[in-house]
């Protein structure tokens, strides 16, 4: 059985939302935007939070639902730590196979080229959950790049 939990993407309020890559996807209604540090986290034991470095997700995380951060990576990393004083978290990564097409600029990022663009992670996330990605990927700038160089076209 496939899960039809929300997609929760806490978003950082410094987010540029004229370069940020969910633009558009705000009023799908499998997508829950929340933005840090205005908004209260809601219950997040059923989700897996996607990050790097943590065990790989499986089609077996289907039942979860998916929890994304969309900050820059420095803010990304003091939002990480905030859930971690929610306790006990099921955090994933995406298998290292996968390239960003994004034109990386910060420094920050641990691995530029496996350091995904949110909507990049979020579309691999359903894929490998076999939630339906339909649209996701539309208004997406490097959407034509991102699915040649990760061989999804």
């Amino acid at each position: 059985m496939l899960n039809s939990l929300l997609t929760i993407i806490w978003r950082h309020r410094k987010e540029n939302l004229k370069k940020c890559s969910l633009k558009n996807l705000e009023t799908r209604e499998d997508l829950l935007f929340l933005t840090y540090p205005k908004d209260e986290l809601c219950d997040i034991s059923n989700y897996v939070i996607l990050t790097m470095n943590a065990p790989v997700l499986t089609e077996e995380d289907a039942d979860k639902g998916l929890f994304f951060i969309d900050a820059t990576w420095r803010y990304a990393e003091l939002m990480k730590n905030k859930i971690s004083i929610y306790g006990q978290k099921s955090w994933r990564s995406l298998p290292n196979i996968y390239k960003t097409a994004y034109p990386r600029i910060q420094t920050a990022c641990p691995d530029p080229t496996h350091g995904l663009a949110t909507v990049e992670a979020i579309y691999l996330s359903y894929l490998i959950t076999k939630k339906d990605p339909t649209g996701l990927l539309d208004h997406y700038h490097f959407k034509d790049e991102f699915l040649k160089i990760n061989s999804l076209c």
